[in-house]
């Protein structure tokens, strides 16, 4: 039998960028907020403290910060009309665990979207067509605009004392950032990291072929800083240990960088570990949530009852966790109807090793998680699309994310893994090598879904989550034209040999190599109930006092990284319920 808990005024599910900033946005109104992280608890001193972070083996390969699929998991396949197997062992993803989630692990790239980013699908339509949008496809438009969402992209790039060089304030093109990106009110609150000498390379490359090259905005702090929340960041000493691990320095932004050290100073705010969420709780109506089940750290069910609850977990969590709740109606992909589980949305990425001989040293250990050279001249709508079959788009750059010995030898095809050979090889190679990748959007399709499993389940008897997803020809067809753009800027900058990474025509998603942790979709924001779970401020349609926050709310996948939409749809709906909905809590849009 269950354990009942006091009831608190606002309950938050999941403990990474999320739900550490609408705690810090709402603990100002003096309610009682409770956090439930069914991980554990992290902090830079001393979970992240050097020289234990800087340990390869245990958390870039055996995954030490990351779920255990042992105890969850989900199930993969590519269509309808196969069977789902269990991933056993984590590799295209990897959804962080505890304290920070991946908010810890990333490398710090913080973009925000390009106004056709958000408006996809109407744009589309404006310059094409509607006939140029695929029957299968079910792209659709964010629920608000550009300009509505500004300020809070701004302000989460100061809580993350971001770096970076604007290409537009206010409409000015600016030297040296991106030009295509949309207007700014205010530059990046630090200046840009350093490049590298690979960056360089592809810049002067990418200038000789006309195109814009500028530093990616990075969450690595470039110089001392103190964010709004009065909390004081490290200056980024490019050591080489971003993605996969915690930042020791206080210089990569993540919550317990940013957020959690002015969060502890509210005495109204609490945060419970280890404690795994299985359900949102709802009155006899459906109607009303009022609190959520959860088992403790010693396998104990406890009944916490809340007033609000609000949702933010990884992306698959989020909507497994509506799925198991009842709340909105589960996507049917053969009548289209339904919503939770629909449009599912990856990233396609790609790339190309360049091999230089030794008078050309790109000494890759040093490097954040965000040091490298982009353009943008290929994403999005940047580029005319007519003729070419496709929708969306991707970035190329050159970045390296450092040097460390197990997982970043980038040696030519052919190499043998062991022995004399293998060593020859590095010693030729591993500091004279770069690559020239790219990052694309995915869109959704009606076939690609999360529903859930009705065979495998969790250690606690729940179903898992099932995942229902392939490429598709559109972004087959978009990495192949982006493939060559990336050749002719490896041709350009001129090494020795290189060797091209692009999908072909007939491949199809495997889960085994690491691509991106970039999962979108199943919990779409939109401004109708007929095909969004929630409104622009990611409140419940069905449910009003459950809000969802995250990377699950995109109706479809950019082709940069996810984390500036979601921080700023997060600090958005943190200042809905605190303006709107804490006064007169209801539906804060009318369906």
């Amino acid at each position: 039998m269950a354990i009942k808990k006091e009831a608190v005024d606002i309950l938050i599910v999941g403990f990474g960028w999320t739900g550490s900033l609408i705690a810090k946005e709402l603990a100002d109104t003096g309610l009682k907020i409770l956090a439930l992280e069914r991980g554990e608890a992290r902090d830079t001193n001393p979970d992240f403290a050097y020289p234990r972070i800087a340990d390869e083996l245990s958390y870039a390969v055996r995954l030490k910060l990351f779920q255990n699929p042992a105890k969850e998991t989900l199930t993969v396949r590519h269509t309808s009309s196969d069977t789902a197997l269990p991933y056993r062992r984590f590799g295209s993803f990897l959804p962080g665990d505890g304290v920070g989630g991946a908010g810890s692990h990333w490398n710090g790239m913080l973009w925000r979207p390009l106004e056709a980013d958000i408006k996809m699908r109407s744009t589309v339509i404006e310059r094409y067509g509607a006939d140029f949008i695929p029957q299968d496809m079910t792209v659709q438009d964010y629920p608000f605009t550009y300009k509505e969402m500004e300020p809070y992209f701004d302000k989460f790039e100061k809580i993350c004392g971001a770096a970076g060089q604007a290409g537009n304030i206010n409409g000015e093109i600016l030297e040296g950032g991106n030009p295509f990106e949309a207007p700014r009110q205010n530059p990046y609150p630090t200046a840009a990291l350093k490049t590298q000498y690979s960056g360089l390379l592809f810049s002067k490359a990418a200038k000789n072929l006309g195109y814009h090259p500028f530093p990616v905005p990075a969450a690595n702090c470039s110089e001392p800083y103190t964010n709004p929340y009065g909390v004081q960041l490290g200056v980024c000493n490019y050591c080489g240990y971003c993605e996969r691990f915690g930042c020791f320095n206080y210089s990569k932004a993540s919550p317990q960088t940013c957020v959690i050290p002015a969060l502890r100073q509210h005495s109204n705010f609490e945060l419970r570990t280890q404690c795994h969420v299985i359900r949102v709780n709802t009155d006899s109506t459906g109607k009303q949530a009022t609190g959520v089940l959860y088992i403790d750290e010693n396998g104990q069910e406890v009944e916490q009852p809340a007033n609000l609850v609000i949702l933010s977990a990884f992306q698959l969590h989020n909507v497994r966790l509506l799925l198991l709740s009842g709340i909105g109606k589960p996507y049917d992909p053969q009548t289209g109807e339904g919503v939770v589980g629909r449009n599912y949305a990856y990233q396609m990425t790609g790339g190309v090793k360049l091999f230089f001989d030794k008078s050309h040293d790109m000494n890759p250990f040093a490097a954040s998680g965000a040091t490298g050279m982009f353009i943008d001249e290929f994403n999005a709508e940047n580029f005319d699309h007519t003729g070419l079959g496709f929708i969306g788009g991707a970035t190329l750059s050159a970045t390296i994310t450092g040097g460390r010995p197990i997982q970043q030898m980038s040696l030519p095809s052919g190499t043998p893994a062991w022995g004399s050979a293998w060593k020859q090889a590095i010693s030729e190679h591993y500091l004279h090598s770069m690559s020239v990748g790219s990052s694309g959007s995915v869109m959704p399709y009606k076939q690609c879904y999360l529903d859930l499993d009705p065979t495998y389940k969790d250690i606690y008897g729940q179903p898992l989550l099932r995942m229902t997803f392939d490429w598709q020809q559109n972004e087959l067809k978009m990495t192949h034209f982006v493939g060559q753009k990336a050749e002719i800027i490896a041709k350009e900058i001129g090494p020795a040999h290189y060797q091209m990474g692009f999908k072909g025509m007939d491949a199809h998603y495997d889960v085994r190599p690491y691509q991106s942790t970039h999962t979108t979709g199943g919990a779409v924001m939109g401004d109708n109930p007929k095909n969004s779970v929630v409104n622009k401020y990611l409140q419940s349609w069905d449910v009003p006092n459950v809000f969802v926050l995250g990377a699950c709310c995109f109706p479809q996948n950019l082709a940069y990284n996810p984390t500036g939409i979601v921080g700023a749809t997060a600090l958005f709906a943190a200042n809905a319920i605190r303006t709107q909905y804490l006064a007169s809590p209801g539906p804060l849009v009318q369906a």
